[in-house]
């Protein structure tokens, strides 16, 4: 075989890993989540309690605790949720695959950053080491994703855990 063959041989199937790994990535992995029910953290009872929301559209992804994105409506005002619910500081949203437009990550940030859209905890440890956070705007569009909390952080990069975190799971 002349080198042209195999270099074009080469070529070939290195564009189609490529395309495939990417077509993975971005689609393959996640799957629509049904009608979900939105949670936030009470003040009082630290507890997960739903809120009422319309119009909920979802992915995730097994591949990874961190994939969840979610888009809600509510009618619930910022000034109602900040009395009642956890809020958190300076969060800033992953982005989502552009396919999912309803999750725009730096329009989001920017809300966050003007102080129109509250961050909130929407329950801790949803899997191990991984909270889900709630944004929801002035006009209340609310969007969810999931974020390493300190535990998550430490497990996942190979530090010690220590004792102010949960025991690893076993499986």
């Amino acid at each position: 075989m002349s080198g042209k063959i195999v270099g074009i041989l080469i070529m070939v199937i290195a564009l189609v890993a490529g395309a495939g790994l990417y077509y993975l990535q971005v689609y393959g992995y996640y799957e629509q989540v049904e009608t979900q029910e939105v949670q936030l953290v009470s003040l009082t009872s630290e507890q997960p309690e739903p809120i009422p929301t319309d119009a909920f559209r979802g992915i995730d992804a097994e591949s990874s605790p961190i994939r969840f994105r979610a888009c809600f409506e509510t009618d619930l005002s910022l000034a109602l949720l900040t009395e009642t619910y956890v809020l958190l500081d300076d969060q800033t949203p992953r982005n989502a695959p552009d396919w999912f437009d309803c999750f725009d990550a730096a329009a989001l940030g920017a809300e966050l950053e003007a102080g129109t859209a509250l961050p909130f905890l929407g329950q801790k440890n949803v899997r191990y080491g991984v909270d889900r956070i709630v944004a929801i705007t002035q006009d209340g569009r609310g969007y969810i994703w999931h974020e390493l909390n300190d535990c998550g952080e430490k497990a996942y990069d190979g530090t010690i855990v220590g004792e102010e975190c949960p025991p690893l799971p076993t499986n």
